[in-house]
């Protein structure tokens, strides 16, 4: 597919994306009528939408995010915890969003890449580097907004 005005579209890392976000999106998919794609290694559940829909991918080592790199064009917006897929997509010209709410950033993913390489070295090398705080009502208010907010700035021409 072309870069020739397709409408900017949400992607999402589904295999690691909670709940709780999925639902969120889901409201927002059909509140503004963004095509919103869910893609994963295994069959998924999404709700009857003509803005929604599930794309299952091979199981392997990365072929959900190499296919979210392959479709996304400038202007979208991936939904992914994965570092490194957030800097691919976003050399791409897309947006990125962790499901916590945070926008990744064009000036500090480099950063953020770097620093999950070094703790993966650690964790290999068996250095416990911390647990995964758990998610709740602040985060989930946190993505909201900063889809909402992302919606505003970049599909407000509908």
């Amino acid at each position: 597919m072309s870069e020739a005005k397709r409408p900017v579209q949400i992607w999402v890392d589904a295999d690691a994306c909670p709940k709780a976000m999925k639902e969120i999106l889901f409201r927002a998919a059909e509140r503004v009528g963004i095509m919103t794609t869910l893609v994963a290694n295994q069959s998924l559940q999404v709700p009857p939408s003509r803005f929604i829909k599930a794309k299952t991918v091979p199981t392997g080592f990365d072929v959900a995010d190499n296919e979210i790199v392959r479709q996304v064009l400038k202007g979208d917006l991936v939904i992914t915890q994965d570092i490194p897929l957030a800097a691919e997509v976003m050399e791409k010209g897309a947006d990125a969003l962790h499901p916590r709410g945070e926008m990744y950033s064009r000036e500090t993913i480099k950063a953020k890449v770097t620093m999950r390489d070094f703790n993966e070295t650690l964790r290999a090398s068996g250095i416990h580097t911390g647990k995964t705080a758990t998610l709740g009502p602040r985060e989930k208010q946190q993505f909201a907004n900063q889809l909402d907010k992302w919606i505003v700035q970049n599909f407000s021409h509908r």
